[in-house]
């Protein structure tokens, strides 16, 4: 059984996802996703099941401590979300400033768990702005 979200639906989910990001806690994040549920980021190799996905938010929160995510929109279609976001903190390594924007495409199972993750971000512009400064 596929679900069919109504926007007032996905915008709650995507609020929900997004405090849970900004508790800084990894398995605040994996409970969105489905028992096996995967998050794979700008086409790298998969993080599957609630413990990969709460890994791979460990290494952000482990990177950017004071990580502060914001939803900046939704794209619905039945079972299918758009979450655009933007994430700013302080580098953890270097002391940077960051800004980040991207995007993850879910898909969703009929309980509402993300079942699929595909996320993008320009990671080179990353990469940049954790550059030691001079």
């Amino acid at each position: 059984m596929v679900v069919s979200l109504e926007p007032s639906q996905a915008q709650a989910l995507a609020d929900a996802y997004t405090a849970a990001w900004n508790t800084g806690r990894p398995e605040a994040v994996a409970r969105f996703f489905a028992p096996e549920g995967r998050i794979i980021i700008n086409d790298g190799t998969p993080w599957t099941g609630r413990a990969g996905v709460a890994d791979m938010a460990a290494g952000f929160v482990a990177d950017v401590p004071d990580l502060s995510l914001v939803c900046d929109g939704l794209r619905v279609a039945g079972d299918h979300i758009v979450y655009l976001w933007t994430f700013t903190g302080t580098h953890a390594a270097t002391g940077n400033p960051l800004r980040v924007v991207g995007w993850e495409e879910w898909d969703l199972d009929a309980s509402g768990l993300v079942t699929l993750s595909r996320g993008w971000f320009d990671a080179d512009g990353y990469g940049r702005q954790t550059v030691p400064k001079a």
